[in-house]
Order: structure tokens, then sequence, then C-alpha cells
């Protein structure tokens, strides 16, 4: 039988979600947990890849088990697993269902804190620029890729990805003065690796006047990597939202 789980993981620990040969990620300590718990070798697909440092506070994944949970199944992994990883819930789904390719909505936020807060280093980043940010201009960079459906500019070199298409739902920041913070939300019914990080360093890289918001459009028109790239750091993205 196959079942779907929500989870939700600080990925700051964790070499991403999908499991590597030399270094930790998340998708190992959920498979070494179950396998543990239930008896038998269990392995985990996920709705998809996050990178290095990422985190997700709703993430889905599947995996097949023909036998029975064992009582208090829930609350027993998650004392199994380490305190950056929780699952909270499972249900039997369809044997064909699958966590990544039936996903038809992914949202994401990135967080930027405007003051430096060592409370808050491995879940935002600190832009320290935010003075010489023109708001009006880094928003419009934002709101430019809902009109285009291509996103070479904003994928990682040596990706094996077949298409560069994506349809985008939303892509715009807010700011919110008093918590001195602002987050990108962005949704797609896809992305490219590296693709959200990539915009937000653009969109900032428009709002210092560092790239001009006609060259982020010839860019994205010729479907070639912009002559600035800024991939920002990982610890302030977030995998928000999962929709099937």
């Amino acid at each position: 039988m196959r079942y779907f789980s929500e989870l939700a993981y600080k990925g700051t620990n964790y070499n991403g979600w999908q499991r590597q040969p030399n270094a930790p990620s998340v998708q190992q300590v959920i498979e070494e947990a179950l396998t543990t718990i239930l008896g038998t070798a269990i392995g985990v697909t996920g709705c998809g890849r996050t990178d290095t440092g990422v985190h997700a506070s709703q993430y889905f994944m599947h995996f097949d088990f023909e036998g029975h949970f064992p009582k208090e199944f829930q609350r027993r992994i998650n004392k199994l697993l380490p305190p950056d990883v929780a699952l909270r819930s499972f249900v039997e789904v369809a044997p064909d269902a699958h966590a990544r390719f039936d996903a038809v909505r992914r949202s994401y936020e990135y967080h930027v804190v405007l003051d430096k807060n060592p409370f808050l280093t491995d879940t935002a980043w600190h832009f320290p620029f935010f003075d010489k940010l023109d708001l009006e201009k880094t928003q419009a960079a934002a709101a430019l890729l809902l009109n285009y459906q291509k996103f070479q500019p904003f994928c990682k070199s040596n990706t094996d990805v077949h298409t560069m298409e994506c349809n985008l739902f939303r892509s715009e920041w807010v700011l919110d003065e008093a918590a001195r913070r602002m987050v990108f939300h962005i949704s797609a019914n896809r992305f490219l690796r590296g693709m959200v990080r990539l915009i937000v360093g653009m969109s900032l890289n428009v709002g210092l006047g560092k790239v001009e918001l006609d060259e982020v459009r010839e860019a994205l028109d010729q479907q070639v990597l912009l002559r600035k790239s800024w991939s920002v750091p990982p610890q302030g993205l977030f995998l928000t939202e999962v929709r099937y």
C-alpha cells in the first residue's frame, strides 16, 4: 500500500532533501527512522528537492508499506527523528499516487531581515543595504516574471531538466516595516534548480540599481543569462505549500 506523509524540516544541518553518499540529508534520516520503526527497508519519494540549508514548513513524501503500523506510530517516529524534522500526518492513497509528479502548485518564501539578528541566522538572510533599495523597482522586477513562461536566466548551470517552462501564479515582495523584514512570495506549478534564489538576487540587484529592468526583460525575451546573476544564500528560503 502507498502512503502520503506531510512533514516539516529545518534544513540547516542537512545537505538538502535528497540522499547523498557522503553527507547528511533529510531523506536519509526519514528513511532510517521508518526502517527502524516498521522493521523493513523503506524508501521514500519527496515532492521535490531542496538545496543545502533550505527549509520546508510544508513538504510531502510517499512510501510503500504492506504491513501494519505499530501502535502510536506517529509519536514514536517523531521521537526517533531529529528535533529539526517533524512528521505531521500520514494517509493511505491510491497505489499510483506520486508526491512529486501529482503536485500542481508549489509555493516558496524567501525571508530577508533588515537588521542583524543573531537569533535568525539559520532561517533568514540579513540584508544590510535596505536604505539603498528602491522598493518600487524591486517589486517591478518580481512582477515582470508573471509575463513569462520560460526562465532559463534563473536556472543553475549543469541541470538535467528538459524544459525551462514554468507557470507562475505569484511573484511579489511583502514588506513588514514594524518587524524589519521583507518576504518574497512565489508560486508556480514547478521550479527550476536554484530558481528562487536567483530571482531574489535579481530583484534586489534591480532595486539597488546594479541591473536595469530592461536587462532582465531582454534576458527573458532571449532566454540568456543576465550580465550579473546573484544567487542569495540558502537560509532564508522556505518551501511553504504544496497543492495536489
